[in-house]
């Protein structure tokens, strides 16, 4: 049964390791429905989140292929309702006082106005962007764009920086098997 997971990828910033990444999905004949990248807490660590809609074990098998990959740090896999998922979209839409009215009622941020135009910012979830943009369409949507969703894991605890510190371990405990 067809589940969504998002699975993030912490890796050093490397040219070429995106196209890598990806092509691990085509052979896996599975589809990306979102994918960001960006910075992660710890320096010169970089962050892929991926959502996708598959089988549970082909998942798990997609992990352990992205894994394999030489510049890949360590690959985690999550259920929706372990990360808090935000998506963000601008919007620019036709000036008018109904706009304006239906901006202030939704929470959406205006960055932009002009004499025929308004660019608008909702950040939210997948279906609030939708939403949005449904009630925005009968004033006149001359542009969308939106951002690839970002996720962020809801317990306390990174679980990257506990991966690395076993890592480190592990290399200490071996230069001390070598010495011996």
């Amino acid at each position: 049964m067809e589940k969504e997971f998002i699975i993030t990828i912490f890796s050093e910033n490397k040219v070429g390791l995106l196209s890598q990444i990806t092509t691990v999905f085509t052979h896996r004949n599975i589809n990306i429905e979102s994918l960001t990248t960006s910075e992660s807490a710890i320096e010169g660590i970089h962050k892929y989140t991926v959502i996708v809609k598959n089988d549970a074990d082909r998942v798990a098998n997609l992990v352990k292929q992205i894994e394999k990959k030489i510049d890949v740090l360590k690959v985690f896999c999550y259920t929706p309702n372990e990360v808090v998922l935000q998506e963000l979209a601008l919007y620019k839409v036709q000036r008018s006082r109904n706009v304006e009215e239906l901006v202030r009622r939704h929470n959406v941020r205006i960055l932009e106005i002009h004499d025929d135009y308004i660019v608008l910012e909702k950040t939210g979830h997948k279906e609030e962007i939708r939403e949005l943009y449904h009630m925005l369409e009968p004033f006149g949507i001359y542009q969308l764009v939106c951002s690839g969703q970002v996720a962020i894991i809801k317990s306390r605890r990174e679980l990257l920086d506990e991966y690395l510190a076993y890592v480190e371990k592990r290399r200490r405990e071996q230069i001390a098997e070598n010495k011996e």
